[in-house]
């Protein structure tokens, strides 16, 4: 900004223009180049920085030649707001053209610069891109290798704040709500800095190098993971009753751990190393007492942790400094999406409903109109209302329009926008009207200190809070102002810019509600279908990564994927106004809730779970009958959010992961199999969040019994055969028609005998469909002469359309199903240690109820 302004003067004094002229239109070049460019390569930055005053200049001719055409001069401004909105769905250098033929547009009306001056105004333009660009180059050249040590400072930074954070709650005399509430704002911070992180090693032109690119990510993870464990920790700490030694050696070590140097990230073993000695101290200390020791094991867990963090930030740092010079050959790899350098919000989940609801025929036209038509129509609406309050300044409610659609997706962001766009303009005219009066109208260097210090502050805040952007903004625009505006008109100009900005932003918001709407309510079911999605992903990663440890399986990077939906539901559910407790609407807290603890479960997952493991054949096949079950529950959960109708259960696995976990218990101690039990708690207890949260969505949660579990090809290839069973009749059943068996049917008082087929085993019944006659159970045993004891497997039943009716499972050889009605049925045994075999039984009609008995020998 400085140097365009400097420029554009200094280019209005040597071509006899005026100062004003030539300020504005070397001005936008440098506003245009921060807000807008943000390339990587000194190529693509000069090719961006240099083309902007070509449409600007053009535009400024027009604008002169039309300036007596009121009517065609307006309906420009309408239609180059709408191609705007087009040309953004083309790319950053089409964005940057229609915006420029706004503002060229917008400057040419409030400025009224004559035809003649259009070649000047383009020779001010051009040499006010150069300078901006030499600047950018000598100041901010593009070097990914510094961009990284960059991050890595940035990290540290917000890892000392956690350190001090919890330096403060382990203090006896703070405030300990106050601490705690001081540590979630710094942990969550913490996560933020991370993910946006993660997302910046993920520039263009990455170098390939995936080796160094891969460790780069997993030292930040585990970092993160440990700096969120000892805030953690320390919370718990909080509660208890700590000996005072042990809080001196905590808080000494959490001190060195905050100040400790950036090269030096290895002091910190000596900072764990005093923790975990005093910690052993404390239960042989006589005066020390039950509930001092109960501080113990969360102290032992922060000297853990932060061995943990001393490994994975020193390599994390070390790989930082020591990766190559040449920017071709930086080790960026992408892991998750930014928008404008933050983590993605609601953006993706709009872009996904859009896309599903406008696949067939011309609908297919939706995605590329839809925000041109809420640009050109909002703006057709305010122009003629912003025109009669001030012809001058009608172009308020046109940019009110523009910065109410760029960056929102629903109702709830714009309105949110329209607060904070109104709360800023408030509070920056109350500033900046102090400041005018302050300095006077004779200061000018002082007025464009203000200007430029004002969109600079405004600038750092944006990234915090829309309305710091506004502050800043409206304290320079006030110092424009008043220029030409006198003290006592000030008021209401301001009053008058704050109308129609307001106009604009309601009237865009309406628009946006009313043409091709999209529901609030289905872009956060697909944001949170998204998230369930990225976890399905994680648990099939870990699943592949214990069963093929060389498979190219990145847990820690489906873990930052997870991260990063969370934060796409956060961003949607987030309220407008947050009310008190025990209103309607927390629900949605509720379930973010949930989803914010199944997070932190997949980061600890995933951490602990990369490792090369050797379980035994029987507990690898239980590991695998869970990890499939959870995934089919993960399936349903996610059909259930794309539909809107939870017709599916959620089968919990944590019983079944824990009876794992105690079963793997006994098995000798050691780091591997600590890191197995681990990731086995983690599990089962991202399931019991999961179970949770579908609850919330629904559906039924269930507890899965193993045998309910199918995993081998066996399995999978006799619920192929029950599916395709309506179509087609195995030979071996037409042949198990001619034996015989004796079976007796009870129904009423009455017997009878009849000749039906043999049968396979199954397991829960599932509920008869009435349709006239008494429900018969039939039920029997299973046997063979490789299993004397009887035969373990499934039974799936079907009647004579095809149709499933009932299924149970084989326990010992015995087995039940129930809700058969009259009439021909197929019975389809599958087990581990026989092919799937099929016979025909025939139900006899009787009154009452039934029940057949039927033994088998395979």
């Amino acid at each position: 900004m400085v140097t365009s302004l400097a420029v554009g003067y200094g280019m209005a004094r040597a071509l006899d223009i005026p100062a004003m002229i030539g300020m504005m239109v070397g001005g936008m070049m440098g506003l245009m180049s921060a807000f807008a460019v943000a390339e990587n390569t000194w190529q693509r930055l000069a090719r961006a920085i240099l083309w902007m005053p070509f449409p600007y200049a053009a535009v400024l001719w027009l604008a002169a030649e039309l300036h007596d055409d009121r009517r065609l001069e307006i309906g420009l401004m309408v239609g180059a707001l709408a191609l705007t909105f087009f040309l953004a769905r083309f790319g950053q250098l089409y964005l940057l053209t229609g915006m420029m033929l706004f503002n060229g547009l917008m400057v040419g009306m409030m400025a009224n610069i004559p035809a003649g001056m259009s070649g000047k105004t383009l020779l001010v333009a051009l040499v006010s891109a150069a300078a901006v660009l030499v600047t950018r180059l000598l100041l901010c050249y593009p070097m990914p290798r510094e961009d990284l040590l960059r991050t890595q400072r940035a990290f540290v930074v917000e890892a000392r704040r956690v350190a001090d954070a919890a330096i403060e709650a382990l203090d006896p005399d703070a405030d300990q709500e106050r601490a705690v509430r001081r540590m979630t704002r710094a942990l969550r911070r913490l996560n933020v800095t991370t993910v946006t992180i993660d997302g910046r090693l993920a520039q263009p032109e990455v170098a390939a190098d995936p080796d160094m690119a891969e460790l780069l990510h997993r030292h930040l993870f585990d970092a993160e993971l440990a700096l969120r464990g000892i805030g953690r920790a320390v919370q718990d700490l909080t509660g208890l009753a700590v000996d005072p030694h042990l809080r001196e050696a905590l808080v000494v070590g959490l001190v060195v751990a905050r100040d400790t140097p950036l090269g030096s990230a290895q002091g910190l073993r000596p900072a764990a190393e005093i923790i975990r000695r005093q910690a052993d101290a404390v239960p042989n200390d006589p005066a020390g007492g039950n509930r001092p020791a109960e501080a113990v094991e969360p102290a032992y867990r922060v000297a853990q942790l932060l061995d943990s963090l001393a490994g994975s930030l020193s390599h994390w740092l070390a790989l930082g400094w020591s990766s190559p010079q040449s920017p071709a050959k930086v080790p960026f790899q992408p892991t998750v999406a930014l928008e404008r350098d933050r983590p993605a919000g609601s953006a993706a989940a709009t872009r996904r409903v859009l896309a599903a609801g406008t696949e067939t025929s011309w609908r297919r036209a939706v995605p590329f109109v839809r925000a041109p038509l809420h640009a050109g129509i909002a703006a057709a609406i305010v122009c003629p209302i912003t025109d009669a309050i001030d012809p001058h300044r009608f172009y308020w409610g046109l940019v009110g329009v523009m910065i109410t659609l760029f960056g929102t997706n629903t109702t709830h962001e714009r309105l949110r926008k329209f607060g904070h766009r109104m709360t800023g303009t408030v509070i920056g005219a109350v500033i900046g009207i102090a400041l005018l009066h302050l300095v006077g109208h004779g200061h000018v260097y002082v007025m464009l200190t203000i200007i430029v210090a004002g969109i600079t502050l405004g600038a750092w805040g944006m990234q915090r809070a829309y309305a710091f952007w506004v502050v800043g903004l409206v304290v320079a625009l006030v110092q424009l102002y008043g220029l030409t505006t006198p003290d006592a008109g000030m008021d209401h100009l301001l009053g008058e810019r704050l109308l129609d900005n307001g106009l604009g932003i309601l009237i865009a918001t309406a628009c946006a509600a009313l043409i091709f709407p999209l529901s609030g309510r289905r872009i956060t079911r697909e944001a949170e279908r998204g998230y369930v999605s990225a976890v399905d992903d994680l648990v099939s990663q870990l699943a592949l990564r214990w069963e093929d440890p060389d498979a190219p399986v990145r847990l820690r990077g489906a873990a930052r994927a997870v991260d990063s939906a969370l934060f796409q539901v956060v961003s949607l559910v987030r309220p407008l106004v947050r009310m008190p407790l025990g209103v309607r609407g927390r629900d949605a807290d509720n379930r973010t809730a949930l989803l914010t603890t199944a997070t932190g479960h997949a980061r600890a997952l995933a951490a602990a779970a990369d490792i090369d493991i050797d379980l035994a054949p029987r507990q690898a096949e239980r590991f695998t009958r869970i990890t499939t079950v959870l995934t089919g529950s993960l399936r349903a959960l996610e059909r259930a959010l794309a539909t809107g109708e939870p017709e599916e259960s959620w089968q919990r696995v944590s019983p079944l992961v824990r009876e794992l976990k105690a079963d793997l218990d006994t098995a000798p101690s050691g780091p591997r199999a600590e890191r197995i039990r681990t990731a086995l708690r983690e599990l089962a207890a991202l399931d019991d969040a999961l179970a949770g949260y579908a609850e919330r969505c629904g559906l039924t949660v269930r507890s899965a019994s193993p045998q309910s579990i199918v995993s081998s090809p066996m399995e999978r290839r006799t619920r192929a055969l029950v599916a395709e069973w309506g179509t087609r009749r195995s030979p071996r059943a037409a042949a198990a028609c001619e034996r015989s068996a004796t079976v007796t049917t009870t129904a009423g008082t009455g017997t009878e005998t009849a000749s039906p087929e043999r049968v396979l085993p199954v397991t829960p019944a599932l509920p008869a469909t009435p349709s006239g006659g008494a429900a018969v159970t039939v039920a029997g045993s299973i046997r063979c002469d490789r299993h004397p004891a009887g035969c373990a497997g499934w039974i799936t039943v079907i009647n004579g359309r095809g149709k499933r009716v009932a299924a149970g499972s084989v326990q010992s050889g015995r087995y039940r199903v129930s809700g058969l009605r009259p009439g021909p049925h197929t019975l389809i045994v599958s087990a581990p240690a026989h092919a799937p075999h099929a016979e025909l039984l025939s139900v006899p009609s009787a009154g009452g109820t039934g029940r057949i008995g039927h033994d088998m020998w395979l």
